[in-house]
Formats: C-alpha cells, structure tokens, sequence
C-alpha cells in the first residue's frame, strides 16, 4: 500500500485553506453560475476573481454551490469548500482534471504542474455523481457532496 504522503496533505490544505477568501464580488455575483470555473490569486486581503473556460490549465477552482450572503454554510458531509464571499457566497471545489497533477503556487495556492514536481499530487480518478471514498482503493479520497464528485489523489512525483 502506497502511504500517502506530505504533499499530497499540503495540497490539500491549500486548496481547503488557501482557498478561503473573503471579498467583495461586486460583478462577480451576479455574472457567476453553479459550474462556472474560475482562478483565485492574490492576497488574502486583496483576492483577484478571475472567470476561466474549466478546460484553462489556470482553472483551479469550480463554483458548486451559490448561497445567499450569510445566510446559508455550503454543503456538508465531504471536504470543505473554500469559499469567495461578497453580495454572495460562493462554495468552490477544486477543477481537478483526471490523470493531471497539481502542486503548490505562490499566486493562487494550486496549479497544475509536471507529475515529476516535488510534492505533487495526481488525480487519479475523478467520479462524477459519487461520493464514494472507497471507490479510490489506496487512494486518498477527497469527496464532495454537492454537487456529489469524489477525487482520487496519489503522489505525483516519485520521491
């Protein structure tokens, strides 16, 4: 059994932490919809919303879920969301993309990197409409319930 290792634990905490940014959206509410991807860069206080097609290489994040302003908490049962918070809050998942890896970015927390980078994390399966952590084996599963999508991580790079 492969032992999951510090980056793929780094990972994620950036993408659950890292992610977390409280703003305003302005335009941003009302242009964004469930599904829309998106990049997240910048300073916690002064974070950058960046609307991408969810095949752009910089699409680290995907809008699940858009909730009233202070009104409702993301969905629960799975991972935590990050959140961008203005007139709406917005609950983000990651735009993980099958067999891809990602590792650590100064900018946005994530980004996608060659396999072979340190403490990178693969994606070794991504399953739409489950939330199913022991689909993923040995894997470190990071599951989400909604919309429901479970990703199978590993390490990337081999250390």
């Amino acid at each position: 059994m492969k032992k999951v290792g510090l980056g793929i634990a780094v990972v994620l905490a950036l993408v659950l932490l890292g992610g977390i940014v409280l703003n305003q959206l302005g335009d941003v509410a009302t242009a964004a919809r469930v599904g829309d991807c998106a990049r997240i860069s910048g300073s916690h206080d002064n974070p950058k919303y960046q609307a991408l097609d969810c095949a752009s290489e910089k699409a680290t994040v995907k809008i699940a879920k858009i909730l009233p302003w202070n009104e409702q908490r993301c969905p629960s049962g799975g991972m935590d969301y990050s959140t961008f918070t203005g007139e709406s809050t917005l609950c983000l998942m990651p735009n993980f993309v099958e067999g891809a890896c990602y590792g650590q970015d100064p900018d946005s927390g994530i980004a996608k990197v060659d396999c072979a980078t340190k403490d990178s994390v693969k994606v070794a399966k991504v399953l739409s409409g489950k939330t199913d952590r022991a689909a993923c084996g040995d894997a470190r599963a990071a599951v989400f319930p909604e919309p429901a999508v479970t990703f199978c991580l590993e390490r990337g790079s081999k250390q």
